[in-house]
């Protein structure tokens, strides 16, 4: 956006912002506390990049809110500073944090997005002679088909690091992103934008394990169960979720029910979709199917701490019959058949 703004391009958000602004900073606070995050983050962001507004556009904006406006002179202010004081007197301090990263990550785009066209045996190429933590900040970022792209092209011993330190992350300053991605600019350059560093190691980790070959899997889980068990098993329960039961064909089906309780299979299907109901209803006998039925119209109102250990359960039990090769769960990975 440029500083110099035409009035008849203007949008809905730079007209409250030129609003809120001529207001001051009293009023647009209290105003502040009627908007949601993202109305805020959006306002946020046609105001900090202001720094003059003419008395033209001015009451341009004004005329829209009161025909009854007169005197109206041009207004010179730092939107930055003046957001900030703002929102500090609308908002509480977490709330505040939360809608500064969002401006922060809108204003500076997506990490590592000159990486997105590059073919994934390049990427491990250009990658893999980084230091292991700096592999994983980057494979974080991506999307999680890239990254686990990347992840199988790596080097078997290292591996198991990458996928520790994907684990492990949490915040990340930008400014290291931003160097990083400066010098993988520079080095796709020459082989011919970085965001707030909240990340989810575990879950992103689950995300591009779930798309990985079995044995890279196996390779990395094996490193995993020696060095970090508790974050094995949370990663293990990421990957694999009680709808992901779903994707078992109906002779699999029947062989998680033949292993669970009656009781159990109540709980969870509590909070189950209407999907995961008619497969498991399909996979048993007509006389069975209708006394789960009546047995789930019976049951009241359970906890949902008792539902979800439920599916927990049933979860762990699919995945002992898949290791022992007694079931298939389908997933996006390459399945070898022999």
């Amino acid at each position: 956006m440029k500083n110099e703004l035409m009035t008849e391009k203007l949008t809905g958000a730079q007209k409250v912002a030129i609003f809120l602004m001529w207001l001051g900073e009293e009023e647009a606070g209290q105003i502040f506390s009627y908007f949601t995050d993202d109305e805020i983050s959006e306002i946020a962001g046609c105001m900090t990049e202001m720094k003059s507004i003419s008395s033209e556009l001015l009451l341009h904006v004004l005329n829209e809110f009161s025909n009854d406006y007169h005197d109206c002179s041009k207004m010179i202010a730092d939107g930055n500073a003046f957001f900030n004081n703002a929102i500090e007197k609308s908002v509480s301090k977490e709330r505040a944090e939360k809608i500064y990263s969002a401006l922060h990550k809108k204003k500076r785009g997506m990490p590592f997005s000159c990486l997105r066209q590059v073919k994934p045996e390049i990427l491990s190429d250009l990658v893999k002679g980084e230091h292991p933590q700096t592999i994983a900040l980057i494979l974080a970022h991506l999307d999680s088909n890239a990254a686990a792209d990347a992840l199988v092209r790596l080097p078997a011993d290292i591996q198991a690091d990458v996928a520790m330190r994907i684990a492990n992350i949490a915040y990340v300053p930008p400014e290291l992103i931003d160097e990083i991605d400066r010098i993988l600019q520079s080095e796709i350059a020459r082989a011919g934008s970085a965001g707030i560093g909240n990340i989810d190691g575990l879950s992103t980790l689950a995300e591009i394990l779930n798309k990985v070959d079995r044995n890279t899997e196996e390779n990395i889980f094996t490193v995993f169960d020696e060095e970090a068990q508790e974050k094995a098993n949370v990663v293990r329960q990421l990957m694999f979720v009680f709808e992901d039961i779903l994707k078992t064909d109906s002779k699999g089906m029947r062989e998680i029910l033949k292993n669970i309780e009656t009781r159990e299979l109540i709980f969870a299907l509590k909070t189950a979709s209407g999907e995961m109901k008619e497969k498991v209803f399909a996979s048993l006998s007509q006389r069975a199917a209708e006394m789960l039925r009546e047995d789930m119209e019976v049951v009241g109102a359970v906890r949902l701490s008792e539902v979800e250990a439920a599916q927990r359960n049933i979860v762990r039990i699919a995945r002992e019959l898949e290791s022992e090769g007694k079931i298939i769960i389908g997933s996006s990975k390459e399945d070898i058949f022999v």
